[in-house]
């Protein structure tokens, strides 16, 4: 037995000390914190679109702007906002030409303006990454062009296939993008924004319906193999490429706000190898598809892509190494933001990130050091933590300590709840009389709802309370001014905007026809879905319950219906929706980029574009057509008003807020200016790998207590066995004790 017992402490009291030894929290492979490799979190799932045509959701930008370089981006310091060149050689001033084709001065009136000509020059040199696409045999045919069904076999990744190649970017690259927006194989929610201003898209769009159905028929509907959609062999007359790095885009009149989309990923170059490469026999099964494995010209590739699980990103090889700007701020220069200047980009590695289905581990990796960036493409991410300090001193000493800096700020962005406009209880029926109905329901509504209550509650996300869907940040915001006051939902008191009281919502909701929430006419109980866009996770389900008690106010009966993104953007485009919490982020900083958001053409579940109220009102798009095509200045800001005016009388949204931002990035991440319009920043961040790698050996020391609890425990129970046993040893037959 004694034996027993010696071999038991042998073996376990070891074992416990080589598991203390061993003891270590992290997440990633050994040693992964001394590598120059940011780590992130991604929110509930990967991006949904890879695909540059296709990707508009603010999830995407993790990968698509480190991957693809549209012509222009903005300068990463400058505020406010300055556009600069990226894959162009510089920003170009369109030109004029009035209805004869005759040049017109840059400041004429929109209304002379029949066409504007862009003439972009593609800078000479860039290559894309290596990827198989391009990859070519030794006779110059393309290796992986004519694979035969089955060919693809189990490859789910690019790199499993053996060659690679790459290739100049030429202006076509950029003709075939565009003309890319009318293809019917995937969404393209630009395509009405676009096809309204590129001389011939529209039509374009109808020739390329026609030609899908030629390529597809007597093919399987459902089959996931499409033929290849070759956009080279149909001309566009607004998008051509005159010289190989020249590209020449035509407007129809005159649109100010292109030069913006011109920085957005819509416009990178798409190269027509990758299109065939992905159309052939069984890529789309086994999940090569650009919307996983994009092609690009920027600074990094994608090089795992485990869905809603796990995305890395390495240095593109054949990036050319931008250099980190030198113009800025004092305060940049204070904060160390120039210290960089001149050096080539980018200066990491890798970028991975994880998915992270619960806000309590994800904040739990960053507090521990885990996670250098959050969350890598949100600027929200540091509030919740500025209000823990606040709450508590000695999480606010924990946090200086560590050296967390969260500064806050405003940014150009916003949260809404919206109305489904093509309803019938919200939108109206067919008679002026139900229209007006639904406008009195939908103020009753606008009202019932107190955004400043919702900040008060949920600090961590708040912010500040919107009048309309201009943000303080946009030219002709009127936010934060008497005049910009919302008169359906607040009166001025004492100089200070209040919130109308609750007896002005339920006197409308009885001019509605539903006093008392119950239909005045049939006594039936009113009741309206809500459809959020994420599942109702415990740490959600209050903001829901919150929204629901908004409604409750004035005796309506919410039903709530949370689903993921990709089921709610398929029930919106369907139209199946009723009242929905969205939000926006500003693509640039112009007027015309939230305004458009109500445009009665972009309504999503007629065309797919970004109206997702489907609000229409004819005045309001006669107006937004004027706007389209001012130049900021008394003019435009009259006709913002105007704008502003109707959608705060028809209530399309309840306006929502202006969230306050703030990210979380650790002390040994340099060069990190967060703004929401900056995607691409990932090239400009620099990681100190031996700090990071002290700060987590200072944070995360091994417990010891528990394993010496154990070991003394063991050795207790050792000792008092053997004295047991001995005593048992010394006595005789008839119990006694024997001298030792």
């Amino acid at each position: 037995m004694s034996g027993s017992i010696a071999v038991i402490a042998r073996i376990v009291i070891p074992a416990a000390l080589a598991v203390l030894a061993a003891c270590d929290n992290s997440p990633w492979p050994k040693g992964a914190a001394s590598e120059n490799t940011i780590y992130s979190a991604m929110i509930e799932n990967t991006p949904r679109h890879l695909d540059p045509t296709a990707s508009y959701w603010s999830n995407d930008t993790l990968v698509t702007y480190q991957v693809y370089e549209p012509p222009y981006g903005y300068h990463y310091l400058k505020r406010p906002f300055e556009l600069v060149p990226k894959t162009a050689e510089r920003v170009v001033t369109p030109i004029y030409l009035d209805k004869n084709g005759k040049a017109l001065p840059d400041d004429a009136p929109g209304e002379l303006v029949a066409e504007s000509v862009y003439d972009v020059p593609i800078r000479k040199g860039i290559l894309y990454q290596p990827h198989p696409a391009f990859a070519k045999d030794e006779q110059g045919r393309y290796r992986y062009h004519a694979m035969k069904p089955g060919e693809v076999g189990k490859r789910n990744a690019i790199q499993q296939f053996e060659y690679t190649g790459t290739r100049e970017l030429v202006a076509e690259d950029f003709v075939y993008a565009i003309k890319r927006h009318a293809t019917t194989r995937i969404t393209t929610p630009i395509f009405g924004v676009f096809a309204e201003y590129v001389i011939g898209l529209k039509d374009y769009g109808e020739l390329i319906k026609k030609e899908d159905a030629t390529l597809r028929e007597g093919l399987d509907p459902a089959s996931q193999d499409k033929p290849f959609l070759d956009f080279r062999r149909w001309p566009l007359a607004g998008a051509t490429a005159p010289e190989p790095h020249l590209l020449r885009i035509r407007l129809h009149g005159k649109y100010p706000q292109w030069k913006y989309w011109m920085q957005m990923t819509f416009m990178a170059p798409v190269p027509w190898e990758a299109d065939a490469f992905y159309a052939q026999p069984g890529m789309a099964e086994r999940g090569l598809t650009l919307d996983q494995w994009p092609v690009g010209t920027g600074p990094y590739m994608v090089k795992e892509f485990i869905k809603d699980r796990r995305i890395e990103m390495v240095r593109n090889p054949n990036y050319r190494g931008e250099p980190y700007p030198c113009d800025g701020s004092p305060e940049d220069k204070a904060r160390g933001l120039l210290a960089d200047c001149g050096k080539k980009t980018p200066f990491v590695d890798r970028i991975v990130s994880v998915v992270e289905r619960e806000a309590t581990p994800q904040r739990n990796k960053f507090r521990d050091g885990y996670y250098d960036l959050e969350v890598f493409e949100r600027t929200d991410t540091g509030i919740s933590y500025i209000v823990e300090a606040l709450d508590s001193e000695r999480v606010r000493a924990n946090y200086e300590a560590k050296g967390f800096n969260f500064p806050k700020y405003s940014d150009v962005n916003s949260y809404i709840i919206g109305f489904n406009m093509i309803d019938p209880v919200l939108g109206g029926g067919p008679t002026a009389e139900d229209k007006l109905r639904a406008r009195k329901l939908r103020q009753a509504i606008t009202i019932a709802i107190d955004w400043d209550e919702y900040s008060k509650i949920f600090p961590k996300k708040g912010g500040e309370t919107a009048m309309s869907p201009l943000p303080q940040g946009i030219p002709g915001s009127r936010e934060g001014t008497p005049e910009g006051i919302n008169p359906v939902t607040h009166r001025m008191v004492g100089g200070k905007a209040v919130r109308r009281p609750i007896e002005d919502a339920k006197q409308l909701m009885v001019e509605a026809g539903y006093p008392g929430g119950r239909d005045a006419k049939t006594g039936t109980p009113l009741v309206i879905n809500y459809d959020y866009y994420a599942p109702p996770t415990p740490e959600r389900k209050p903001e829901i319950d919150w929204v629901v008690r908004q409604f409750a106010k004035i005796d309506i009966q919410l039903e709530v219906r949370a689903t993921d993104n990709n089921q709610f953007q398929d029930k919106v485009r369907k139209g199946k929706h009723q009242v929905f919490w969205t939000g926006w982020n500003a693509d640039y900083p112009d007027a015309e980029n939230f305004l458009f958001l109500l445009y009665g053409p972009n309504a999503k579940s007629v065309s797919d574009g970004e109206n997702t109220a489907n609000y229409q009102n004819p005045e309001y798009d006669k107006l937004f057509t004027q706007l389209k095509m001012l130049d900021d200045g008394p003019e435009k800001q009259a006709v913002i008003d105007k704008m502003v005016k109707i959608l705060q009388d028809d209530a399309p949204w309840s306006m929502g807020f202006y969230p306050w931002a703030s990210t979380a990035v650790q002390s040994w991440i340099a060069n990190s200016k967060p703004a929401i319009l900056i995607r691409d920043h990932g090239r400009y961040l620099r990681l100190d790998p031996a700090l990071r790698v002290a700060k987590l050996a200072e944070w995360n020391k091994p417990v010891y207590w528990p394993v010496v609890a154990i070991v003394v425990l063991i050795a207790a129970l050792v000792a008092f066995t053997r004295r047991h046993l001995r005593r048992r040893e010394r006595l005789n037959a008839r119990g006694e004790l024997l001298p030792a």
